[in-house]
């Protein structure tokens, strides 16, 4: 099929995936691309509000529990058609998706600069959707292995892919705003859950009945949801022409060092120590982000128990049956409200690294991340429940703040040539961070109890210091990040050479060719409409929800 749309009106032929299709063409507007990207992001993001489903899942079959369930163990629960599942064997399907998006970005993010944002946006919506689809079938046929392959492997691989599918076309879009541009998809992530959890709820109330919690239907109708959401995304990418700058902006003299205007390779980004550094910033920035994400509910209720329904003398040892659920639902919003702080830190943060740079961003995130693990313990003691909710409230801003900022670092290093199959590598530290935060966070509770800790401030205290301990290690890893010496960039003809199907990179002009900065018109005021409407029924409804907290 042949296809116009170069800058410089060459013909080329070209599939309706394919990445010289999506060549934007005169009188684009830039900023149709971010709203592309929220609609994967906003699905994907699902993936922080699975365990909306663990409990009815725990209770899909109905009538007393077969005794010879008793003491089932893993294996025995993989493939058990009699047997109700436990919340911590539904669990590992979370594990999965996290490590399996490290991965898979990993192994397919140079494939991803090869074909494209589309072709990968497509085959993510087919693998998380799909995924979806077979966890459904998994569940009307009570299959734990099926749900762990569909929605854990299949679907976790099509997080990887729908999550850097944007990455480095938003910052080709934006080398005026790259901290804002990879703030606004990558926020998408982090309010996925916002508005799927609800959305949930909503779908398995309407489909269960006396013999079915209406998870399997709740599956499908999702599946189909947000096939069409992210096919819309995939469709609705469209990648700048070779050489493409804002209309009216240059390239700022180099005033900071740490910004390069040059690229590296792929194949060598992971032998340089900045890479081995970043990544070590990334991932003791989100295990000690996870592990505060993984505990909030439970932290809440122990440190603050009576206190949170008007009885602060009552510990949380002495509440009963009806107290707990109380203050769970308190906890639930408290839950809700650090999704607000990681959603908004990601466009807030991301974008003030704009003016601030990177590295000083991150030395923010580290340093006063130091400062409120080290005072949460005290403002625990205190009593002070608006301090403490505050306190971990920014610190969960700093952990969607650090996702959001290091696409942007990754490319003021090592430029924007390969800056997404490079992000790609490095969310293996995400995939160890997934693992390493909520065992260590998680253990410590043990053994603390184990010892003797009664449910209170002082279980946490150890845990706390631990988390400002990873910070500290993060702090100085982020000092040791220097610019890459030139040894490690490439030609300017390898670079020519690598962008040759966009062929304005051979003859080598810069310019608008056309497309300007953009703003706002009818086509762009639709798109952000249609991810702008559900985020804002997402937030209300958080809010409303986290309101119980003070109320």
């Amino acid at each position: 099929m042949a296809v116009a749309g170069t800058a410089g009106g060459g013909v080329v032929d070209a599939g309706l995936l394919d990445k010289e299709r999506i060549i934007a063409k005169p009188g684009f507007n830039r900023w149709l691309v971010p709203p592309a990207a929220l609609a994967i992001h906003l699905c994907i993001g699902m993936a922080y509000g699975f365990s909306v489903f663990w409990l009815p899942l725990s209770r899909a079959i109905p009538g007393a529990a077969d005794p010879s369930c008793t003491g089932m163990g893993l294996l025995t629960a993989l493939f058990t058609t009699s047997c109700n599942w436990r919340v911590a064997d539904l669990g590992w399907i979370y594990t999965l998706f996290f490590v399996l998006l490290g991965c898979s970005a990993a192994i397919w993010g140079g494939w991803l600069e090869k074909v494209g944002p589309r072709k990968a946006g497509f085959v993510s919506a087919c693998c998380w959707c799909g995924g979806i689809l077979v966890a459904a079938m998994g569940v009307m046929t009570h299959q734990l292995w099926m749900m762990w392959v569909g929605a854990g492997v299949i679907g976790g691989i099509g997080l990887g892919l729908g999550y850097i599918s944007p990455v480095s076309t938003l910052i080709k879009w934006f080398p005026d705003r790259r901290g804002m541009a990879t703030g606004m998809a990558i926020m998408g992530f982090g309010g996925g859950a916002m508005i799927g959890a609800p959305l949930a709820n909503l779908l398995m109330n309407f489909f269960k009945t006396d013999v079915s919690v209406g998870v399997w239907q709740t599956f499908i109708a999702m599946a189909a949801i947000y096939f069409c959401f992210m096919m819309g995304g995939a469709f609705g990418y469209r990648i700048p022409p070779a050489g493409w700058r804002p209309e009216g902006w240059t390239p700022p003299a180099s005033k900071s060092t740490m910004i390069t205007t040059k690229h590296v390779h792929l194949r060598d980004a992971h032998k340089t120590k900045q890479f081995w550094l970043i990544w070590a910033v990334l991932c003791l920035n989100v295990s000690a982000g996870i592990g505060v994400i993984g505990m909030a509910s439970p932290m809440l209720q122990e440190i603050f128990a009576g206190s949170l329904i008007g009885l602060p003398d009552v510990a949380f040892a002495q509440l009963d049956a009806g107290q707990k659920a109380q203050i769970a639902a308190i906890a639930a919003g408290f839950t809700g409200l650090l999704s607000l702080f990681n959603i908004g830190g990601r466009f807030v943060w991301a974008s003030l690294s704009d003016k601030l740079g990177r590295k000083n961003t991150y030395y923010t995130f580290f340093i006063l991340g130091i400062i409120l693990y080290a005072t949460a313990p005290t403002l625990a003691n205190l009593g002070n429940k608006g301090l403490f909710v505050l306190a971990f409230g920014i610190i969960l801003s700093m952990y969607g703040g650090g996702f959001a900022t290091i696409p942007a670092y990754l490319a003021d290093i090592f430029g924007t040539q390969f800056v997404g199959a490079i992000h790609g590598r490095l969310l293996t530290a995400w995939a160890t961070a997934g693992i390493v935060g909520p065992v260590v966070v998680n253990y410590i509770r043990e053994a603390q109890i184990a010892a003797g800790v009664a449910p209170g401030p002082a279980l946490y205290t150890g845990t706390m210091y631990i988390l400002a301990g990873m910070l500290v290690l993060g702090l100085i890893a982020n000092s040791l990040v220097r610019p890459l010496a030139d040894k490690w960039f490439m030609s300017d003809d390898e670079v020519a050479s690598l962008q040759a199907k966009t062929a304005a990179a051979n003859a080598g002009p810069t310019g608008s060719f056309g497309i300007g900065k953009g703003g706002f018109s009818a086509q762009a005021a639709l798109a952000w409409a249609v991810v702008g409407i559900p985020m804002i029924w997402g937030i209300w409804v958080t809010l409303k929800s986290s309101l119980v907290l003070f109320g």
